[in-house]
């Protein structure tokens, strides 16, 4: 099946690009998703009126990627764990723990745009890369502490065990 790309695909082609696919891929979902058009005469001449406005957007959505980049570059993401002996998390630091961490700041970011081989299973400091557009790829500085370890002499670390604390409390009330 051939078809028009109206938008940048990943592994496939970009915006404008005629490409051959298997017609369930194209059907299913590069069709309804808006992503492509089938290749006729007629469709390609429609094309050629909407390019300068799909070229716009996809324009727009690189630059918005830009701008969301600079700002995870400013970023640092401390998520607090349990660990046991030696140091050993009780399990890990995985793509959605810092989704919904990067969320309590006001970035929306995708858990599948995480780009983490592999879940974060000690402490320490870790760069982590997110894929922001297609051609833009960020990066965001993710801090993995324990309650009672002080990484930085920053206040908020110190403050940690004054909240768990307080949840300690609660739990004796019940």
């Amino acid at each position: 099946m051939k078809l028009i790309l109206r938008a940048d695909v990943d592994s496939l082609g970009s915006l404008g690009e005629i490409v051959t696919v298997k017609s369930g891929y194209g059907r299913n979902y590069l069709i309804p998703q808006g992503f492509a058009m089938p290749a006729s005469e007629a469709n390609l001449k429609q094309f050629e009126l909407e390019k300068r406005k799909l070229q716009e957007k996809a324009d727009n959505l690189r630059t918005q990627a830009e701008g969301l980049k600079d700002r995870l570059a400013e970023v640092e993401v401390k998520i607090t764990v349990r660990v046991g002996e030696g140091d050993k998390l009780y399990g890990s630091v995985t793509a959605a723990n810092i989704a919904d961490a990067l969320a309590e700041m006001d970035l929306d970011i995708d858990r599948r745009k995480i780009l983490l081989s592999d879940p974060i299973r000690s402490l320490g400091e870790f760069a982590v890369e997110i894929k922001l557009h297609p051609e833009v790829r960020g990066e965001v500085k993710v801090i993995v502490t324990s309650p009672g370890k002080v990484v930085d002499e920053e206040p908020a670390v110190e403050a940690e065990p004054a909240a768990d604390v307080a949840v300690d409390a609660e739990t004796e009330e019940a």
